[in-house]
């Protein structure tokens, strides 16, 4: 576990039930698809997955584009992801994403792409550094 004073200082809290979902400072609120009710429009997991995949590497390859073009800005990436099921019953998750910026050589893109995908905790490479923890909230706190 890293040194807690390496820790950013940014934390995000999310909050989804009743078929919404919403951060607690209101800058992301969206309805969510339900498997209790089909019927119902809104977000469904894999479209919730590609989203924050997406906004985690784009931050990440326009930091690494930062030292390799001024033009970081241009910086777009593209996510899907879909969920499976294992024969227990498990969801599994496979994420593909690509990252594109205007006016960089097949070379600099190939550096950019290594780069941005070794920032985030969830590099294509390392499975290993895949961790959730999951646990009850105490009642009536979040």
């Amino acid at each position: 576990m890293p040194d807690p004073s390496s820790w950013l200082n940014e934390t995000a809290t999310a909050t989804a039930e009743g078929g919404h979902v919403r951060t607690d400072d209101e800058v992301l609120s969206t309805t969510l698809a339900s498997p209790l009710a089909p019927h119902c429009t809104g977000l469904t997991p894999s479209q919730l997955l590609a989203a924050a995949f997406a906004s985690c590497l784009h931050h990440a390859a326009v930091e690494a584009a930062g030292g390799i073009t001024d033009e970081a800005h241009t910086v777009q990436v593209r996510a899907e992801a879909k969920l499976g099921r294992d024969d227990d019953g498990r969801y599994r998750a496979d994420v593909h994403a690509s990252i594109a910026s205007a006016g960089l050589s097949r070379q600099q893109l190939a550096q950019l792409v290594e780069h941005a995908d070794r920032l985030w905790p969830f590099s294509s490479g390392d499975g290993s550094r895949h961790r959730l923890t999951v646990t009850p909230a105490e009642n009536g706190r979040h």
